[in-house]
């Protein structure tokens, strides 16, 4: 077993989560890498300080640049705002250095690209922040999808629901400016990416986007808000199966609504993220009186539940997620081989959101490839 000094870029939400990840990983999985919180980073000296010592961290920073340059900073971890990802992707590469960069990859196509061009070049580990497709229950649809246990793939319908900005009262700020904080650009990957995983690549779209709330109370006054409410399309992927998405943060009571669903010839699978201890399997099989959906608890048999709970139906949780990630981010850099999803699967998720953007502008299908 050997240390690894790591630094991490963003002290809010995900850049704790992070770093408790970092402090558990090797307890949960006994990794080969030990990580070591070496330095963390923040918009300023004073409010990275205090993360530090709240977090755990050796050190702390203002400047992103002086955390990669470090010598003792061995691995990366970008948790800072979409349009900060490539600079910092992209210094951390010329060193030698692996990435974990949370989604969306790239604050658009191009940035994306440049990033998978740059993680190539450099031939160190590279990984997206896509979680919530680790969920044992995820993991096991996964299992059994590439088992025949639904037969052979007929219909996918996913959407990513919430309803923080469902309030038309509630103001104006970061999250309403700019394409890349609306919801095609924050919420949209995660279901993409997860369709991509269950299903495969799409072939083409149609798309409609829309801003429910065009305006809300800024400091001076009604402010334009820049990016999209809500979205939807209409699929075909490669494999000829159907598809439907729908992404939304303005849908009133929905807390966490990851969910899919998906048909075969001899079966189907649902799962929703507020239940995320819990898949549901149907298979036409046995007395049809009998037959029926049927709830699986999560166990000791499912992928990766047992590092964490003995008991089945106990479950795991978000934070769970985050700490199943570090542990493959940690398995690639001691393999030297990437694990999906890898910054070039992150590309092709910005790929799907650049081809529905310009669905949505045509109202017409498009060709993903086109893009």
């Amino acid at each position: 077993m050997s240390d690894i000094g790591v630094g991490v870029i963003g002290t809010g939400y995900m850049g704790k989560l992070h770093s408790v990840a970092l402090h558990s990983v090797a307890t949960v999985f006994n990794t080969p890498l030990r990580p070591v919180c070496e330095m963390i980073c923040a918009t300023t000296e004073d409010g990275a300080a205090k993360k530090a010592q709240a977090y755990g961290f050796k050190r702390s920073t203002a400047d992103w640049r002086t955390l990669v340059a470090d010598e003792k900073v061995q691995a990366i971890i970008i948790a800072s705002p979409q349009e900060t990802h490539k600079e910092i992707a992209l210094a951390a590469f010329k060193l030698g250095k692996p990435v974990l960069c949370e989604k969306p990859l790239g604050a658009s196509l191009q940035e994306s690209r440049d990033m998978v061009a740059a993680a190539k070049a450099s031939g160190t580990a590279n990984m997206v922040g896509f979680n919530y497709i680790r969920t044992p229950a995820s993991q096991y649809a996964r299992q059994l999808i590439q088992s025949g246990a639904i037969g052979e793939l007929t219909y996918f319908r996913g959407e990513h629901t919430e309803d923080f900005f469902a309030d038309p009262a509630l103001p104006a700020y970061w999250r309403t400016r700019g394409l890349a904080n609306g919801t095609m650009g924050d919420l949209s990957p995660h279901m993409i990416n997860a369709a991509l995983a269950l299903i495969g690549p799409i072939q083409k779209l149609c798309a409609d986007i829309e801003t429910v709330h065009k305006t809300r109370d800024g400091d001076n006054g009604p402010e334009e808000v820049t990016n999209d409410d809500h979205a939807q399309f209409v699929c075909r992927f490669e494999n000829g199966v159907m598809g439907h998405m729908y992404f939304s943060r303005i849908a009133t009571g929905r807390k966490m609504g990851y969910i899919y669903e998906i048909f075969g010839t001899e079966g189907a699978i649902r799962f929703d993220q507020e239940d995320q201890n819990a898949l549901w399997l149907y298979q036409r099989e046995g007395a049809e009186a009998q037959q029926g959906f049927k709830k699986i608890l999560t166990n000791t048999e499912h992928p990766d539940y047992q590092a964490f709970c003995l008991g089945p139906g106990h479950g795991t949780g978000y934070q769970d997620q985050i700490t199943i990630e570090v542990r493959d981010f940690l398995t690639a850099i001691e393999t030297g081989n990437s694990v999906w999803p890898t910054f070039e699967d992150g590309m092709l998720v910005n790929q799907v959101v650049e081809a529905a953007r310009a669905s949505a502008d045509k109202a017409a299908w498009v060709s993903v490839n086109e893009f």
